[in-house]
């Protein structure tokens, strides 16, 4: 089922359950994709965007939420922080399982060896393979000082 119909899906349970925290959380997501829906006819892209794309979307939106918690908690206010980190796991069931470090590692050493990259002028080719090939299951900031390393040295 493609990601899209998942969460409309969901939505749709989580109305029926009463759940009033996923249901607002779902919304916000299938708000956001309708506007990225938007701007893609903007582009010509009649469809919309694809799963890879909505899947960025969810990742940005869970790093969104990780930060605002961190503020929220750093200013005294708990109960917004938990409000946070309760959205977060309701878009992270949406969202493949991350590499771990090791995968990650080895995926990053498979593109430089492809790429025959050998400085950093062939990173953005490495981190665009990375972003398109593992969308929302890679920490991009994390891949990125990983790949600098690898081409730094």
């Amino acid at each position: 089922m493609p990601l899209r119909e998942e969460i409309s899906t969901s939505v749709k349970d989580a109305m029926k359950t009463k759940d009033a925290i996923r249901v607002a959380t779902l919304r916000l997501v299938r708000a956001a994709i309708k506007d990225r829906d938007i701007a893609a006819r903007a582009e010509d892209r009649c469809g919309g965007i694809d799963d890879s794309e909505i899947m960025s979307l969810l990742a940005k939106m869970v790093k969104q939420r990780v930060e605002s918690a961190t503020t929220y908690e750093d200013n005294g206010r708990p109960e917004l922080a938990e409000r946070e980190r309760s959205e977060i796991d309701v878009i992270r069931k949406f969202m493949p399982t991350p590499l771990t470090e090791a995968e990650l590692k080895t995926v990053i050493e498979g593109y430089v060896k492809d790429n025959g990259a050998t400085c950093l002028k062939s990173m953005g080719k490495i981190m665009g393979q990375l972003k398109s090939d593992y969308a929302g299951r890679v920490d991009m900031g994390k891949a990125g000082a990983m790949v600098k390393g690898y081409l730094c040295n």
